[in-house]
C-alpha cells in the first residue's frame, strides 16, 4: 500500500469516527424523550449553578456538552434576538434540552470541519482552484445542512400537531361541558390523544405537570405556546387568559374557538386543493405535452421528410 493511500484512509477513517461521535452526541443530548429524573436533576444542577456551587466543586456540564458548548461559540449568533430566536426553533423542533444550541452550533462546527476531508480521495486530479472551489462547498454544506434539517423537523412536527390540534379542542369542550374543571380537561384530552397523537398528548402532559408544580395555568400555557410556535396555541392561550381574567364562560369560549379552527383547517385544505390544478398544468406542460406532440405530429413529420429525401 501507497503512503498516500494510507493517509487518506487514515484521514476517512478519522472523519467517520468523528461522524459518529458527533451524532451519537446529538441523539444524547437532545433527546426529547427524557424521563422526569432527568429533568429534576438537571432543574436541580442548574439551581445550584444559578447559586455559585456545585456538588463536590465539579461542574454539572458533562464533558461532551462542554466540547459541544466551545465548539458553539464558533457558530454563535451574534445579537440575542437570533439566539432566542435559534432556542423557539429548537423547541418548536421537540428539542428541550437546555444544551441544545449549544450542540446544535457544536454539530454545524463539526460538520464544516469534517465534510472537507472527504474531498481528499478525490483530490489527486483537481486543480488547485477545483480543490479550493470544493472544500468551500463541503465546508458551506456541512455549516448550512443542520440548520436545514432543523428547519424541516420543526415545519414537519408544526404540522403534525396542528393536524390533531381541532380534534383536541373538541374533546376539551365536550369535557369542560360535561363538569370537568379545566385542568382535568387537559388531564382527560392528554390521556385521550395519547394513542391518535402522542406529541401533542406530551405538549398536554407538560402542562398538565407544570400547574401540578405551582406554575400559574397562563404561564404553563405560555410555555405552550412557546413549545409549539402555533398561531392557533397561540389564540387558545389568549382566549383562556381573557376569559379568566373577566369571568366569561370557559366553555362557551372554547366551543366558539373550536369552531374557528375547524374552520381555518377546512380553509387549509380548500387552499390545498386549489394548488392541485397548476402543479398538474406544469406537469402536464412539461411531460405530457410533448409526448402528445410528438404522437400528433410524428407521422406527418416522417412523411415529409421521407418526401424531400426521395
Amino acid at each position: 500500500m501507497s503512503p498516500t493511500l494510507l493517509l487518506v484512509s487514515v484521514i476517512a477513517l478519522l472523519a467517520v469516527v468523528v461522524v459518529g461521535a458527533a451524532m451519537y452526541g446529538v441523539n444524547t443530548l437532545m433527546n426529547p424523550t427524557r424521563t422526569a429524573q432527568d429533568r429534576l436533576r438537571d432543574l436541580r444542577e442548574k439551581d445550584q449553578a444559578d447559586d455559585g456551587f456545585t456538588l463536590g466543586g465539579e461542574e454539572p456540564e458533562g464533558q461532551v456538552e462542554q466540547i459541544a458548548e466551545r465548539l458553539g461559540r464558533l457558530a454563535q449568533p451574534a445579537s440575542e434576538e437570533d439566539i432566542d430566536r435559534m432556542r423557539h426553533s429548537l423547541q418548536h423542533a421537540g428539542y428541550r434540552n437546555r444544551h441544545a444550541l449549544e450542540v446544535f452550533n457544536g454539530v454545524r462546527v463539526t460538520a464544516a470541519l469534517v465534510l472537507p476531508l472527504f474531498v481528499i480521495p478525490i483530490a489527486s486530479g483537481m486543480s488547485l482552484t477545483t480543490l479550493a472551489g470544493a472544500v468551500v462547498f463541503a465546508a458551506a454544506t456541512g455549516y448550512y445542512l443542520p440548520y436545514l434539517i432543523l428547519q424541516n423537523n420543526v415545519e414537519k412536527r408544526q404540522k403534525m400537531l396542528l393536524s390533531a390540534f381541532p380534534d383536541s379542542l373538541d374533546l376539551l369542550v365536550s369535557s369542560v361541558e360535561a363538569g370537568l374543571g379545566l385542568d382535568a380537561a387537559f388531564r382527560r384530552v392528554a390521556a385521550e390523544m395519547e394513542a391518535a397523537a402522542p406529541s401533542l398528548a406530551r405538549e398536554f402532559q407538560m402542562v398538565n405537570h407544570e400547574i401540578s408544580a405551582g406554575i400559574n395555568r397562563v404561564d404553563a400555557l405560555r410555555h405552550l405556546e412557546t413549545r409549539t410556535g402555533l398561531e392557533e396555541v397561540r389564540s387558545l392561550v389568549n382566549m383562556l387568559a381573557q376569559s379568566e381574567r373577566f369571568g366569561t364562560s370557559v366553555a362557551k369560549s372554547l366551543r366558539i374557538h373550536a369552531k374557528v379552527v375547524r374552520q381555518k383547517r377546512m380553509s387549509r385544505a380548500e387552499e390545498e386543493a386549489a394548488k392541485v390544478s397548476p402543479k398538474l398544468t406544469v406537469v402536464m406542460i412539461i411531460f405530457l405535452l410533448p409526448v402528445l406532440m410528438s404522437i400528433l405530429m410524428g407521422p406527418a413529420m416522417i412523411r415529409v421528410f421521407n418526401t424531400f429525401t426521395q
